[in-house]
């Protein structure tokens, strides 16, 4: 396969747009003059910079799936955001509390471990709060996430994949780099202070042991961002995005479903949706691999790989990015669930190429399998009822292998139905 040019990528990026917005204008063009769509633009409240511009994100209706379960399918398109996820809201939240509660000040480095859009999140918001990023992720991530980490201005620390408890496993790394990032603060200080008793040794000082710090010499300190255990992340959806949904369904809903990684987006929504109305129904969609499906269902953290025996070097034997896990954070631990559903990659992939199809939809793969959620989630309530999910982030970050016909082909996931026969619709 021929390598992919930055213009080849501009190219898709181009059409992949102009796709969407001529199903925009054939769906809506003869409702909505494109006079009166500016009109309602320029009317919105002004937005005071980059971080102010987070969230409030539009909850549109997936026609397709809504016409073909009965059930009003409705997603929560994050993928809007500024910095293109749902993980905006959560660097935000994370970056905010940290300065308000001094464990990072202006001009420090925030490290996080991230299989990428954490990563992109932070390295997009950090800027405006007059801080810099340092991510550690696995080398097996996604090539075009890693590139835009670069291009974003991040440093990024590329490490072998391995198991959490190794203490090169990348979340581990990264939290070692905020603490060398404080004993490095640390020591100028005191330098500092040295050097003023005595003017002579004023740039003269090396680092113990001889050690080359990844962090510049007036480095101001760093904070570890901690998305899987910081319940910043958690707060986010909880103070944030389910509050939102609950306001644009005018409290009308009866399910939400979504995938789970960290698990401050299933957590924060469903624990503020079930203590505005116990009724609604909040469950779980699981990729392959993960753990948290057997966890809801039967109380169990294990998967059938894991309990013969045969866990692989990356467990999560799935293509999906970003959710899935084998033990339980505390961020999780705050979700109120009903239910969970097993997904699968294959599921995943056809459902993306149904949703680019027929609702002009771009997504991501945990997108995908999210509103492979929302369709299980109506065959077992059936129709007539509101669902709510979310979607996470687009395609444009999967290219490399959720949306590269080799990558699918060499690992038997190449997609061929037609319609939602892959979850047993005609």
């Amino acid at each position: 396969m021929a390598p992919v040019t930055v213009s080849t990528t501009g190219a898709i990026a181009v059409s992949l747009s102009m796709a969407v917005i001529s199903y925009f204008l054939c769906n809506y063009g003869s409702k909505l003059s494109w006079r009166s769509w500016l009109k309602q633009l320029s009317s919105k409240k002004l937005r005071n910079g980059l971080i102010d511009a987070i969230g409030n994100t539009p909850l549109i209706r997936i026609n397709s799936l809504s016409e073909a379960t009965g059930c009003e399918i409705l997603a929560k398109a994050e993928l809007l955001n500024p910095g293109g996820s749902v993980k905006d809201r959560v660097a935000v939240k994370i970056i905010q509390e940290a300065l308000d509660s001094g464990e990072l000040t202006h001009g420090g480095v925030v490290t996080e471990g991230s299989a990428g859009s954490t990563a992109i999140s932070l390295a997009t918001v950090a800027p405006s709060y007059g801080c810099k990023c340092h991510v550690v992720i696995p080398d097996d991530v996604a090539l075009e996430k890693s590139q835009k980490l670069e291009a974003l201005g991040a440093t990024v620390e590329r490490v072998r994949p391995v198991s959490i408890t190794h203490r090169d496993h990348y979340v581990n790394v990264a939290r070692r780099r905020a603490l060398e990032a404080n004993e490095l603060a640390s020591k100028h200080i005191k330098d500092d202070r040295k050097d003023a008793k005595d003017p002579g040794l004023i740039n003269s000082h090396t680092s113990e042991g001889g050690d080359i710090s990844v962090f510049s010499s007036n480095c101001k300190g760093g904070f570890f961002a901690d998305q899987f255990e910081n319940l910043a992340n958690f707060r986010a959806h909880y103070e944030g995005t389910g509050p939102e949904i609950w306001e644009q369904t005018d409290g009308s809903l009866h399910a939400f479903v979504a995938a789970a990684g960290t698990g401050g987006t299933l957590a924060g929504i469903s624990r503020f949706l079930q203590e505005k109305n116990p009724t609604i129904k909040c469950f779980l969609i699981d990729p392959p691999g993960s753990g948290l499906f057997n966890k809801v269902t039967r109380g169990v953290m294990y998967t059938k790989e894991e309990a013969e025996g045969r866990r692989l070097k990356n467990p999560f034997d799935t293509i999906t990015e970003g959710i899935g896990i084998n033990r339980l954070t505390n961020n999780f631990l705050m979700a109120e669930l009903d239910g969970a559903f097993r997904g699968t990659d294959m599921e995943a992939v056809e459902m993306s190429r149904f949703l680019l199809k027929n609702d002009g939809l771009f997504v991501g793969s945990s997108s995908a399998m999210n509103c492979v959620g929302a369709v299980r989630v109506a065959q077992s309530i059936g129709p007539g009822h509101t669902i709510v999910t979310i979607l996470c982030d687009s395609g444009m970050r999967h290219l490399s292998k959720f949306y590269d016909a080799q990558y699918l082909s060499q690992h038997g996931l190449t997609p061929s139905a037609t319609g939602l026969e892959f979850l047993g619709l005609g």
